[in-house]
């Protein structure tokens, strides 16, 4: 058996080959002194083991009443629970590679949430109803707007079982043809991949028909998980060039685009399409429009009007391939990526979100515009004619 003397009178060398052929851990990086003690501590247990199998081989002698004695008040050596606890010890969840599995993950259920409301859309409360309508905006263009519920796009994950891991939110596009009777075939004529946070969708129309769009989530091999569908539109001729219009532009003319949607059609009108209209616009369909107006629209009657208003225009550029919106509705990007809006100037102070991001939704930047109206009408002055 190696003593402490015999060890610590060789070359650290020298003990480092031998506990390299010992097999001694982390060896190559020990001093002196410890090489000795990892030398030792080997050549102990190796004692130990010996005397422990030669008891094992001997054959078996009679325990003495002393023997028993001692063994029963001798305590059990207790176990070492550090190789355990070091073995057995669980692989930190909050680490960064965990985190950003846990990121990418909620970033993938955001894309998919239909029910998803955008943060900086400020005003905004969760739908009471799943609901979709298609506006017709001119020959080239028509805009979607929907409202999902949360409970909604839940049925559709629990439908969808072990599919929805690959489901992706979409907006059809359905091609309204007759077969002369009362019948009607809807043909899929585009599939347009959407994504979470966002309920606006501009959908660009080659041919003047009769279009609905349907809303859902679309699985691996083609099976589509429907959520619900909007009313007909049978877009205009192509009499008139694209304009950069938003729900403020509509709001403005709400007859015009209620009846290019279809408004007015008994046949195809949607309850929903008029909600929403009157929604956006504040002010019931079936009023006369000088009724909507203001006073200042019927006659004088003898009295002196004088009105004053203001509106403000926002304009900017991004990415040509990007989506921009402006208090949480869309707006139209020109070929080289610019927009400009005419929007309301309340009485009032506003923040306005400008948001825009990217097609597939991973990039987004916000700029807040807060702007303030003061408006103040002074104390009419009246002249008697004498003395004018």
């Amino acid at each position: 058996m190696n003593t402490a003397t015999s060890l610590s009178s060789q070359t650290s060398k020298d003990l480092a080959q031998l506990a390299k052929k010992k097999g001694v851990p982390g060896w190559h990086s020990m001093r002196k002194e410890q090489l000795v003690r990892a030398l030792l501590k080997i050549a102990k247990q190796k004692e130990k083991d010996k005397i422990a199998s030669q008891k094992k081989t001997s054959p078996s002698r009679s325990i003495t009443k002393s023997n028993r004695i001692s063994s029963k008040t001798t305590p059990p050596k207790p176990k070492s629970k550090s190789s355990k606890s070091k073995s057995s010890a669980p692989i930190k969840s909050n680490s960064a590679i965990a985190r950003k599995i846990r990121d990418d993950r909620a970033r993938k259920e955001n894309l998919k949430n239909l029910a998803l409301i955008n943060s900086l859309e400020y005003g905004r409360t969760a739908p009471e109803k799943d609901r979709i309508i298609l506006i017709s905006r001119d020959a080239y263009w028509m805009q979607a707007y929907w409202e999902i519920t949360k409970a909604t796009v839940q049925r559709a994950k629990v439908a969808l079982n072990g599919s929805w891991h690959c489901a992706k939110p979409v907006l059809r596009l359905l091609e309204i043809t007759s077969d002369g009777n009362t019948n009607s075939v809807e043909n899929v004529v585009q599939e347009i991949e959407i994504h979470g946070g966002v309920k606006n969708w501009y959908i660009n129309i080659t041919e003047s028909k009769t279009y609905r769009v349907a809303i859902g989530y679309v699985v691996e091999g083609g099976r589509f998980h429907l959520i619900c569908k909007s009313n007909q539109v049978s877009s205009p001729s192509a009499t008139a060039s694209p304009t950069d219009e938003n729900w403020t532009d509509i709001t403005n003319e709400v007859e015009k685009y209620y009846a290019l949607s279809g408004g007015y059609d008994q046949k195809t009108v949607s309850g929903d399409l008029q909600a929403i209209f009157e929604e956006k616009a504040r002010q019931p369909m079936h009023a006369p429009a000088f009724e909507r107006l203001g006073s200042g629209i019927n006659g004088s009657n003898g009295q002196f009007n004088f009105q004053v208003d203001a509106h403000m225009i926002v304009y900017g550029s991004t990415s040509s391939n990007g989506n921009v919106t402006i208090g949480g509705e869309p707006v139209r990007l020109q070929k080289d990526g610019t927009f400009s809006l005419k929007i309301d100037l309340p009485d009032r102070r506003q923040v306005l979100p400008v948001v825009a991001s990217s097609r597939d939704g991973t990039q987004q930047r916000t700029t807040a515009l807060a702007v303030e109206r003061n408006t103040k009408v002074m104390e009419p002055v009246t002249n008697d004619i004498e003395n004018v």
